[in-house]
């Protein structure tokens, strides 16, 4: 006969699965539409490792196939034996299928497993704004790592854990340069020895993984010497009259224009050209010590706004959804306004479509 004890034990587990039954249905809330993976973008964060992963192991795909193509391509001629029975990824995951079939991925059971993973500071049984995009700042840092390996493997010739200048080869898109009309592609700011030197922080010549992120991705590093070089791009950009630094024509025909909503409040509509007015006061601000010039110094202030990183993009795509599932409008998600609200977080991703599809370095 069995002991009390192991009768109590026994209904104590029996309750405890019961109520997780009751709490995690087999199906998920009822959906207008069904989910479809995102093509992944620069910035399109996913909110779900799984999709993440997901998408990697697609981008991957798509990338080593590419590759394959530049560099064998004699595997991929009409005659090659066997070219046609290679399947694509597609045809060997039904990823949408996968997504909406509840038995497998479950996007209520989901959301729970990974709300306390979100809830950390501090851990009150609610995801603040400042939470969520952390989450998705972490995301966003992992996902541009794993393209920055990929592209480190192709670079590192000599396979010893480095790139040097020489190694590195800019892409095909970055050879003809911007600035003139030079075909060769080093004459671009952007792939000279200064991008190269100002992303060594060691100084010894060669790029490790983090240094080379850095460089592929100058806007989220935190090198001041990157920073200041992104600053000196933006001059000599602009530059007309090469003497180093913008006067305010300069400042005002060539660069006011991608920051002109940084405080667009405070220009005075009674000038006959309010954008031109804004634009001073702008200058104005930045001109600290008052020579009627910006140096690179000068431009360090607003070099987020003119090459906005993945925090940047990550608090947009905080802002929208907590807009869109913050039910209570209290600031802050409870688990409840989660699962109540999952496209928000498994089909809703912020774009902006200024930048879509631009490549990362020219943002």
């Amino acid at each position: 006969m069995a002991k009390p004890s192991t009768i109590i034990i026994y209904t104590v587990i029996a309750l405890f699965l019961i109520l997780l039954i009751s709490y995690s249905p087999t199906k998920s809330p009822k959906h207008h539409r069904r989910l479809k993976l995102l093509r992944s973008s620069p910035h399109q964060i996913p909110f779900d490792p799984i999709i993440a992963d997901i998408q990697r192991r697609r981008e991957d795909k798509k990338y080593e196939m590419q590759y394959l193509n530049q560099t064998h391509k004699e595997l991929f001629l009409d005659s090659a034996p066997g070219h046609e029975s290679q399947p694509d990824l597609d045809d060997l995951i039904d990823v949408e299928d996968y997504l909406n079939d509840d038995l497998k991925f479950n996007v209520t059971n989901r959301i729970i497993l990974l709300f306390p993973r979100i809830d950390l500071d501090p851990v009150d049984g609610f995801v603040s704004a400042d939470e969520l995009m952390e989450w998705n700042v972490r995301a966003a840092d992992k996902e541009v790592l794993h393209r920055t390996v990929r592209d480190m493997e192709l670079h590192d010739k000599n396979h010893d854990g480095f790139v040097s200048f020489q190694e590195y080869e800019p892409p095909s898109w970055a050879r003809v340069s911007f600035s003139d009309n030079s075909s060769n592609g080093h004459d671009m700011g952007w792939w000279r020895e200064d991008h190269f030197n100002s992303s060594d922080e060691d100084g010894d010549g060669l790029l490790n993984r983090i240094e080379f992120n850095n460089f592929l991705h100058p806007a989220d590093s935190m090198n001041p010497r990157l920073l200041r070089w992104l600053c000196r791009e933006e001059i000599r950009e602009r530059d007309t009259d090469k003497d180093g630094k913008l006067n305010f024509q300069e400042f005002f025909r060539g660069l006011f224009d991608s920051i002109r909503n940084y405080d667009e409040r405070g220009y005075n509509s009674s000038q006959d050209d309010p954008m031109e007015a804004s634009a001073r006061k702008l200058f104005a601000q930045l001109d600290l010590d008052n020579d009627g010039y910006l140096s690179e110094e000068d431009l360090l202030p607003i070099i987020d706004k003119l090459h906005p990183s993945e925090r940047y993009y990550a608090k947009q795509q905080t802002d929208y959804v907590i807009s869109q599932a913050d039910t209570d409008k209290d600031g802050r998600l409870s688990l409840h306004e989660m699962i109540e609200n999952p496209y928000v977080f498994y089909s809703a991703i912020f774009n902006d479509e200024d930048d879509y599809g631009h490549h990362d370095e020219l943002r």
